[in-house]
This record gives C-alpha cells, sequence and structure tokens, in this order.
C-alpha cells in the first residue's frame, strides 16, 4: 500500500507557466523585453469544422502597456471577455513586465480558418 501512495504522488514544483515558473519566465524574458520596450506575442487559431467558432491559444510577454497589443486582432477583445463558450484568460504582471496568455473557444470576428500569428514589436 506504501507503494501504490508513492507512485501515485507527483511532487510540484517550478514547471511551466502556471507558478514560480511563469514569474521566473516573466520577470527574466519580460523584465528584458521591457527594458528595449518590446513585446513578443504567438498566437495559433483553427476554425471548427461546420461552425463559425475558432479554437484559439494566443499569448505575449514584454513592456506593460504592449502586450495586450501583441495579442492577435481577433483575440485582443477577448482578453478577459466572456462572450465566448470558453474564455480562459491569464495575466502576470511583475514591475514593469506583462505576460499574457489566453484560450478563447467560440465565435471570433475576423479569425481565419487556419492562423499562426507571431510579432515583434
Amino acid at each position: 500500500m506504501g507503494d501504490d501512495k508513492k507512485s501515485r504522488f507527483r511532487p510540484r514544483g517550478c514547471g511551466c507557466l502556471p507558478g514560480c515558473g511563469g514569474f521566473v519566465f516573466v520577470f527574466l524574458l519580460g523584465g528584458a523585453l521591457s527594458l528595449f520596450n518590446a513585446t513578443f506575442g504567438l498566437g495559433v487559431s483553427v476554425g471548427v469544422p461546420f461552425t463559425q467558432s475558432n479554437i484559439t491559444l494566443a499569448g505575449s510577454i514584454g513592456a506593460k502597456d504592449k502586450a495586450a497589443d501583441a495579442l492577435p486582432s481577433y483575440a485582443k477583445d477577448r482578453l478577459a471577455g466572456n462572450q465566448n463558450f470558453v474564455n480562459n484568460s491569464t495575466t502576470l504582471t511583475i514591475g514593469p513586465a506583462e505576460g499574457v496568455g489566453l484560450l478563447v473557444i467560440g465565435k471570433q470576428d475576423g479569425a481565419p480558418a487556419i492562423d499562426l500569428y507571431l510579432v515583434l514589436r
């Protein structure tokens, strides 16, 4: 019985964005980008067949006042909104740096059927 509990136990640590890994990521990369008043944005969108909906995953990191502007135009207005079937928005601000993550499933005006968005401003 003791071995079963050990095999199911998964230690938590500094993993990807949700946790102290996100803090370090925004602090280091976002801080470096904010020194140059720059922002990096990445997004992927795929249309849902036989519907007018899309699945969009987007994120940006950099200067606090420009982070939302680095998102795709069709996803920028969905940040922290409630007008879709699923809208999961996450932001982390540390001093002059900000990291933004967004997952949207639903109708998004102006979203293409397939899109890969990459920007450095």
